[in-house]
């Protein structure tokens, strides 16, 4: 088990949501699914706790009811070489959600990604302000990122 394991809370959809993620991302498994027994404090034989790894990083899951909800506040990175893998996790993680500006979405179950290819952040990184700039006045005006028009406006200087 990693050191540090991202912990979801969900009202009643932690199986599901789990499902979800790992039928979208490779080399992803469900690990475990631990169900309320009578001790409660949720329904016998509902999903308590689902464990699960996507490609490589392991997550946690819990049935916790309504108290808390996702924010905005944290958001899962998912790093990018393509534009068609860009293209492929802004499709399948957006499904039943919303899509945000400047490559951020919240997935079905409120959860916040960003779908970002790693082409950006080499962009943004340049060290001509006038370049970087450039790219990050195109990218303000994106809701899903284009690495082909954030070249291009790295380009025009």
């Amino acid at each position: 088990m990693p050191k540090i394991t991202p912990f979801l809370w969900f009202d009643d959809q932690a199986e599901q949501a789990m499902n979800f993620y790992v039928s979208i991302f490779k080399n992803s498994k469900v690990l475990s699914v631990n169900r309320y027994a009578d001790a409660g404090p949720g329904p016998k034989g509902s999903v308590m706790t689902a464990n699960f790894e996507l490609d490589g990083q392991v997550f946690t899951a819990l049935n916790g009811g309504p108290m808390h909800s996702f924010s905005p506040a944290i958001s899962f990175v998912v790093h990018c070489e393509t534009q068609a893998e860009v293209d492929y996790y802004w499709e399948k993680l957006s499904e039943g959600g919303k899509t945000n500006q400047c490559a951020w979405l919240d997935d079905q179950f409120g959860v916040t990604w960003q779908i970002v290819p790693n082409i950006l952040i080499e962009l943004l990184s340049d060290p001509d302000p006038v370049k970087a700039g450039q790219v990050m006045q195109a990218m303000l005006k994106m809701t899903k990122i284009d690495i082909d028009t954030l070249k291009r406006a790295y380009e025009q200087s």
